[in-house]
């Protein structure tokens, strides 16, 4: 562990500082003086510094495990990549990251969600393995897939993680999975734990409906398929969310309903998300802790 210290210490040093950051000082000396230099100089290379940290963490699952034992630097340290799961073969491409959640305050909380993954990425691997193995047996082909998470939100008193699986071959399909946490109360919040009762069920497909109506008549490259659409009815029409659908709270409290590619409409719309009015959730909501 040291050694690997020792050396990144020495990479550390040998790190430029970018050459945006020497207009940013020039800027400042000429506008504040030359007594924040120092100050600037400091920022420009802990910048630097901290490009290093996280490729350490991707790089190096030792220097990871101990990087979780230090104490919280703002916000670098609450979702990490902990792995990757690459395959690069002419036909054949993976590309599959594996997050993990840190300094939720609850080390229960943060194993279960970190579990699950690991388990997930892990069985994303394993099964395109299987795919690979069984095209190469039936004479080769090509396959792809792509997986990673984005962080939605993240305040003092949320964090909202979407983990992405995209298939990159032919015609692609995209999928998400979002976890919210209350990093106040350490729990996992689901969609029904928001409300009094199954009652939101209505309230939120039938807004997501009128907002569907009103997104095709202002862009007439959207289209969903919804009963008003303009179009032959189909069995294919969206009409109701699911109790537990699909969801996140952004930084400013608002509720998000997310679908999948080819879940309520064409390919072409891709993932596809609504903002639902705060006000038509009020009374149905169990407080404003998290939704207002």
């Amino acid at each position: 562990m040291v050694n690997k210290l020792t050396e990144l210490k020495r990479q550390y040093s040998e790190i430029p500082v970018p050459g945006e950051l020497d207009l940013i000082v020039y800027e400042a000396i000429r506008k504040q003086g030359q007594k924040k230099t120092r100050r600037i100089r400091w920022i420009a290379a802990a910048a630097a510094m901290a490009t290093l940290f996280i490729s350490a963490l991707n790089l190096s699952p030792t220097f990871a495990y101990a990087s979780s034992k230090w104490p919280v630097i703002g916000p670098l340290a609450k979702v990490l990549t902990i792995r990757e799961y690459k395959v690069e073969e002419p036909t054949y491409k993976a590309h599959i990251q594996v997050p993990a959640i840190n300094d939720l305050g609850d080390t229960s909380l943060e194993q279960q969600l970190n579990n699950k993954y690991s388990e997930e990425s892990k069985r994303l691997y394993d099964e395109f393995m299987v795919e690979i193995e069984d095209l190469k047996k039936a004479g080769g082909g090509e396959a792809g897939v792509a997986s990673g998470y984005v962080v939605k939100t993240d305040t003092d008193r949320l964090l909202s993680i979407g983990r992405y699986v995209t298939n990159t071959v032919g015609s692609s399909s995209t999928t998400f999975k979002y976890d919210t946490v209350d990093k106040v109360n350490h729990v996992l919040i689901t969609l029904p734990s928001l409300f009094i009762d199954d009652r939101f069920v209505e309230i939120i497909s039938n807004n997501i409906k009128e907002q569907m109506i009103a997104r095709m008549k202002q862009d007439k490259n959207s289209f969903f398929w919804v009963t008003g659409n303009g179009k032959q009815e189909s069995d294919m029409n969206f009409k109701s969310i699911d109790k537990n659908q699909n969801f996140y709270i952004t930084n400013d409290n608002q509720l998000v309903i997310s679908f999948d590619k080819y879940a309520v409409a064409p390919g072409s719309m891709g993932i596809v998300e609504f903002i639902i009015p705060t006000e038509i959730l009020a009374d149905h909501l169990i407080n404003q802790e998290y939704v207002k």
